[in-house]
């Protein structure tokens, strides 16, 4: 797909004034977030020093299920079907003497069954890796910082796809799903050092303006004389060129979390990654934001909406959007 000079420049002030904002609403979450808890941080100042804890682990799955039936009888139209999600977070964290690694581990899938449809549909498909180790700038919230990044997914995608071929004499249109992805297909690798800021476990922004990106695919995908390949106009299959299977970057990134209680047992988390590539087109900024939201309706029971927003010109040119609901049971270790 080729856009004009105009159109380029409308998209990329569309992303930077994005970007602005989304950081200027981080900024105002962490000075918030600073006031609301200084009263606290002098209470505690006034309490003898407690015993630095080293090694701090927790886990947390959420298993998700939705239905819906209808008999032959229903007249407004519906299709009987069944679905499950289960999601695991898992983060380990160090801190001692100044020294802090945190370890964040985000594993999500869902799969469906429709009455219509033969094989069970994946509706979400999602595993990430993000390790950010830092040593303290003296006594301020600021760290020296080593990032790293791994995202990829654990099932095959598929879109439609259809074609039309003659059958005794007959122009017939078939439609069929083709593979478009698979684990480790893309793979993305993020390493890089830089600066962190830390107000605590749920307050945190990363910066690494050196890092290198590394995008991992399948040979099947970008081989132009395979006829599984899923090569665009360009030639390109998440910006690997055809007959390759890496991509090497080096650009900025940004990464930032904010974990907020709005209410009581009501939780939103945001995940914001940002990333531009010095060396192809550094308007373009990736940009990959996640909005949890979990309200809690006891120990166990627990209602989750999920908003991820994508954009990655590699892989389409456009946001690329996921929402969910789903009321399920929330298990902690």
């Amino acid at each position: 797909m080729s856009l004009s000079k105009s159109s380029k420049t409308y998209s990329g002030a569309l992303l930077y004034e994005f970007t602005f904002r989304t950081l200027i609403i981080i900024w105002i979450m962490a000075i918030s977030a600073e006031s609301a808890q200084g009263q606290e941080t002098e209470e505690k100042q006034s309490q003898p020093e407690q015993v630095e804890t080293v090694w701090t682990e927790s886990a947390v799955t959420t298993v998700l299920f939705n239905q819906s039936s209808f008999n032959k009888k229903w007249q407004a139209g519906g299709v009987s079907n069944v679905s499950g999600n289960i999601n695991l977070n898992y983060n380990l964290n160090y801190n001692k003497n100044g020294v802090n690694w945190d370890t964040k581990v985000t594993a999500e899938y869902g799969a469906a069954k429709i009455q219509t449809k033969d094989n069970l549909q994946k509706t979400n498909d999602r595993l990430e890796v993000i390790s950010v180790i830092g040593k303290k700038i003296k006594s301020s919230k600021w760290f020296y910082s080593g990032m790293f990044n791994f995202k990829t997914q654990f099932d095959s995608g598929f879109e439609a796809s259809e074609r039309t071929e003659i059958i005794n004499g007959v122009s017939v249109k078939i439609s069929s799903d083709v593979r478009n992805s698979k684990f480790f297909s893309p793979a993305y690798f993020l390493a890089g050092p830089g600066l962190l800021w830390k107000r605590n476990d749920n307050l945190k922004v990363n910066i690494a303006p050196s890092t290198a990106k590394l995008i991992v695919v399948s040979s099947q995908f970008t081989n132009p004389d395979d006829p599984r390949n899923r090569l665009d106009n360009n030639d390109k299959y998440f910006g690997v060129l055809a007959g390759e299977t890496t991509r090497s970057e080096l650009g900025m990134a940004i990464n930032s979390y904010a974990k907020i209680e709005l209410l009581p047992n009501v939780e939103l988390e945001n995940i914001l990654g940002l990333y531009s590539n010095y060396l192809d087109k550094p308007k373009n900024i990736d940009i990959d934001y996640t909005a949890n939201l979990t309200m809690r309706v006891n120990n166990l029971l627990t209602t989750n909406i999920t908003l991820q927003a994508i954009y990655d010109d590699n892989a389409i040119q456009g946001f690329q959007i996921r929402q969910a609901l789903g009321v399920g049971v929330t298990f902690k270790f």
